[in-house]
């Protein structure tokens, strides 16, 4: 793992312990993972699995496949280029540092994969 990686997982572990919040272990846990063991999660998935209004936080990379209609904040480790676009047209997309910035609480986050 990179040390952008070590670092993202010390501070989602710092988070958990300071806000206690069991939502940014959890990720921590994920994201320690080796890559070929971290989830790959298509949009049509994204789509079908979150409501309105909620954030949707993939431990892994987003991929492009299939429709992306709903209004909701994307957090991701990674992001193919087409997904990117895709959830920029009609929701947002943010990086899980922004996320634990602008969210610390952990309020309205689903993790899908």
């Amino acid at each position: 793992t990179s040390t952008v990686t070590k670092q993202l997982i010390a501070n989602l572990r710092t988070l958990s312990t300071k806000e206690k919040v069991k939502l940014w272990d959890r990720l921590a846990d994920d994201i320690s993972k080796s890559t070929r063991q971290r989830r790959k999660v298509n949009l049509y998935r994204i789509n079908k699995s979150v409501n309105e209004g909620e954030i949707a936080v993939v431990p892994g990379k987003v991929l492009s496949e299939g429709d992306f209609n709903k209004k909701v904040t994307v957090a991701a480790f990674k992001f193919s280029e087409k997904a990117k676009e895709k959830i920029n047209k009609v929701g947002k997309t943010v990086s899980l540092q922004q996320l634990m910035k602008d969210n610390p609480k952990g309020k309205k986050v689903r993790i899908i994969g």
